[in-house]
């Protein structure tokens, strides 16, 4: 048998006595801050963390996580985990197990909203502004890994703004990535800031990659489930790009008479689509959509709905520093 037992070299010359310290009294109060700041997220927002069963053709077919965001039982997870199965079994922190039915499924965010049908009054998380987020800061992700009930991990938000693939094949835009430890089973589940806000609805990991993951920020799912619970489902206008937040330097918002710093950036744009044809380029930067100030990804998301479907809106742009206005006519986005 292969010996895998890891093997300790010693060195010749003594360790510095330096070395052998196990820190500062300043550097333990400062993990013992952590630690009871970690603990005391995970006491808020954990009885709100529930176990999705799903069954398909009445066999299993697989399971997630899911957070409760109203105390009548209204519980969002992914997309991928609900598999558009109309009912699903949630199961909470406590162990009681209630019967739940799909209220909706928009599997171009990845995010679906489920509701128990018993009569119920839960514990509840809820929602941040993920638009205020910055990286490095600490979040904490609660899920279900790999079948192991209410695991906890934290870490810091390493990035804001990525945009992933999702299953249905669209760009879900204004991810978070994180090296909170996701693993399969983590979906659905919520990730958490200091405050004890949900700040994302974890949604995927690279496999073979260490501490990279990601979730879809608060922000676009504040958006998707008011678009569920009035629609049960979302109607969206598209313009035909891909795009992500881009910061915008202090001279150039003087030099173009704004105020703002940041927009969004056109990073593709899709030929014959709505905004090819009214002349935008990749490389713009829109900072306002109809009047309406545009300086995060989910802003776009949330301005672009079914209001503005085949209506002429005008979008200003930062075109290599200087001030621009389009009008473009956005269509029905296919699928929705």
């Amino acid at each position: 048998m292969l010996d895998t037992s890891p093997t300790f070299i010693l060195d010749e010359d003594p360790i510095p006595q330096a070395s052998q310290s196990l820190g500062t009294p300043d550097d333990a109060q400062l993990l013992d801050a952590y630690s009871n700041t970690v603990m005391g997220v995970v006491d808020r927002v954990g009885p709100a963390v529930v176990k999705l069963d799903i069954q398909k053709g009445g066999k299993p077919a697989g399971s997630g996580s899911g957070v409760i965001l109203s105390p009548d039982g209204l519980v969002l997870t992914n997309s991928h985990v609900a598999q558009g199965a109309p009912r699903v079994a949630v199961q909470t922190q406590d162990g009681h197990r209630f019967d739940a039915r799909l209220i909706g499924d928009d599997p171009d965010t990845d995010l679906a909203l489920v509701h128990i049908e018993q009569p119920v009054s839960l514990a509840a998380a809820r929602l941040g502004n993920s638009s205020a987020l910055r990286r490095g800061q600490v979040a904490v992700a609660i899920g279900n890994p790999l079948g192991f009930e209410t695991t906890v991990t934290s870490g810091v938000i390493s990035a804001l703004g990525r945009s992933l693939r999702a299953k249905s094949g669209r760009l879900i835009d204004d991810v978070i990535q994180t090296d909170a430890a996701l693993n399969p089973g983590n979906s659905g589940g919520p990730l958490v800031s200091t405050l004890g806000e949900v700040i994302g609805i974890n949604t995927a990991v690279i496999m073979g990659a260490q501490g990279i993951c990601f979730a879809v920020a608060s922000n676009t799912a504040s958006f998707v489930m008011g678009q569920l619970i009035r629609h049960g489902r979302v109607r969206r206008a598209s313009i035909g790009i891909a795009a992500q937040q881009a910061t915008i330097a202090r001279r150039v918002q003087l030099s173009a008479g704004i105020d703002q710093p940041a927009g969004v950036m056109i990073s593709a744009a899709e030929t014959g689509q709505p905004a090819d044809s009214a002349g935008l380029l990749i490389g713009d930067i829109i900072v306002a959509l109809d009047g309406y100030k545009v300086s995060a990804v989910d802003d776009l998301i949330r301005l672009l709905n079914e209001e503005r479907i085949g209506r002429s809106t005008r979008f200003d742009v930062l075109r290599n520093g200087k001030s621009r206005s389009f009008q473009v006519t956005p269509r029905e986005r296919k699928g929705s």
